[in-house]
């Protein structure tokens, strides 16, 4: 999943910077390990390509609010629990979630565009879809619910 050979001699875009962080919260998911551990591991390493700071400030910041975020997809995910989801979906709705409600900087259409193309990137045909409705719902309300975060 890495996307390391094709961000070699250029700065990672904030695309690159997204998957990179779906893909360690993935790895993370599937091993049972806390995923800033994961991460500190990885930025220190000679083994793998650099990490972006936005595919830092994303893992952290999923990972500080991920009680919160699983129980926003617990509740607009209409039908699915958290666990249930397919791991890669679940990731990259997490990355959704807080780039819609924690990322100022990120417009939430563009917050809900990005996860969608990554989903298609990365999971499977149906996932665009679902990953599309789920945060169209969240973002329909993001406005009230940052105002009580």
């Amino acid at each position: 999943m890495s996307t390391g050979s094709a961000t070699r001699g250029r700065p990672p875009s904030r695309r690159d910077a997204r998957r990179r962080a779906v893909e360690l919260l993935y790895e993370a998911r599937q091993r049972d390990i806390d995923a800033v551990t994961l991460l500190s591991d990885r930025v220190g390493s000679t083994y793998v390509d650099p990490i972006a700071d936005y595919t830092i400030a994303l893992v952290e910041g999923v990972t500080a609010h991920q009680a919160h975020i699983d129980e926003l997809l617990a509740e607009h995910a209409q039908g699915w629990t958290v666990d249930r989801m397919p791991p890669v979906d679940a990731a990259v709705l997490r990355v959704g979630v807080y780039e819609l409600l924690w990322a100022a900087d990120v417009p939430d259409p563009v917050a809900i565009d990005e996860a969608v193309g990554i989903a298609k990137e990365l999971s499977t045909d149906d996932s665009p879809r679902f990953v599309n409705g789920v945060l169209g719902r969240l973002g329909s309300i993001a406005d009230r619910l940052r105002a009580v975060l």
